[in-house]
């Protein structure tokens, strides 16, 4: 159980993820950038990839607090998604 609630998690941290970089937003410009200069073009994408396996290798031992900080994760990249793409300027 554990292991499906962070992967449908990581589906939805994905999905904000590649909506967020996609934006053309300013700050997510330079962040891109930078990014970009260290990781290659698509760095945070591998970044967010080993955060989600990590997840998925520690709920698979039966950890608990994988889920809760996944779920943590999850709730702080919406509330991010959500001021970025609320139009409260």
């Amino acid at each position: 159980m554990y292991v499906f609630i962070i992967f449908i998690c990581g589906i939805g941290n994905f999905a904000m993820h590649k909506a967020m970089m996609e934006s053309n937003n300013p700050l997510i410009t330079e962040a891109r950038g930078s990014f970009s200069k260290f990781l290659g073009p698509y760095g945070s994408y591998i970044l967010e990839f080993g955060m989600l396996a990590a997840a998925l290798i520690f709920a698979n031992m039966g950890m608990l607090t994988a889920v809760i900080f996944y779920g943590i994760y999850t709730l702080a990249n919406a509330a991010g998604a959500y001021v970025l793409f609320s139009n409260k300027h």
